[in-house]
């Protein structure tokens, strides 16, 4: 039986989508009144896991799952090894640079040097300015980092923009986009290795779902 780490919130319906067009049908787990976390396919070839989208690649890399999908933010900001497969292409986003629309900064050499920016993707927004040669201060935040700018402690932020509507109502706009995020599925690299063909034909049937796009 294969294992499938499913990420909670924005990424799941159509994540759900993928794998029950491909064979493997979790659709109990978009069941509001179903508080499980694990789920069998109704095939019953598979079983999964409903986690996190930041844990998704836990989940991978330590073998408690086979397979996963997981937003390319994430993916980029963990260290953890996993086997990156496939760009299932939903759930984009930026990921972006942005500052309060009353800053005199279009760009982001504007920006003072030493100044701060607070984002929850620390690596990917440090090394985006080491890239840049802009020495910043990076301040680590896990909820609203719009707040930031608005309170002073920040000059800028680095996070995620679908839309542009949150930074819209709290006064901020962007100046500049890092990369483009989408939906990844990702996989453990010893069960690639020891798989008995199951891991593989599910690999390849989802693999042929996204050239029909």
């Amino acid at each position: 039986m294969i294992t499938i780490a499913l990420p909670k919130g924005a990424l799941l319906k159509d994540s759900i989508s993928v794998f029950k067009r491909a064979g493997l049908d979790f659709s109990n787990a978009l069941d509001v009144n179903n508080r499980s976390l694990t789920f069998e396919s109704q095939c019953k070839r598979g079983k999964a896991l409903l986690v996190r989208n930041g844990d998704v690649p836990v989940y991978v890399s330590y073998g408690q799952a086979d397979l996963g999908i997981v937003g390319y933010d994430v993916l980029k900001e963990s260290e953890l090894e996993v086997a990156k497969l496939l760009d299932l292409g939903f759930g984009g986003c930026h990921m972006s640079l942005a500052v309060k629309n009353s800053s005199n900064y279009s760009k982001p050499t504007d920006l003072p040097a030493n100044c701060k920016v607070a984002s929850k993707f620390t690596k990917t927004a440090r090394s985006y300015f080491d890239d840049l040669n802009i020495p910043v201060e990076i301040v680590h935040l896990t909820g609203s980092v719009e707040l930031g700018p608005i309170t002073g402690m920040a000059e800028a932020i680095v996070d995620l923009v679908a839309t542009g509507k949150t930074l819209k109502e709290n006064g901020l706009h962007k100046i500049d986009d890092l990369y483009y995020s989408t939906a990844r599925l990702i996989a453990n690299p010893l069960s690639m290795r020891l798989d008995n063909s199951s891991l593989r034909d599910t690999i390849l049937s989802i693999e042929s779902i996204c050239d029909l796009y």
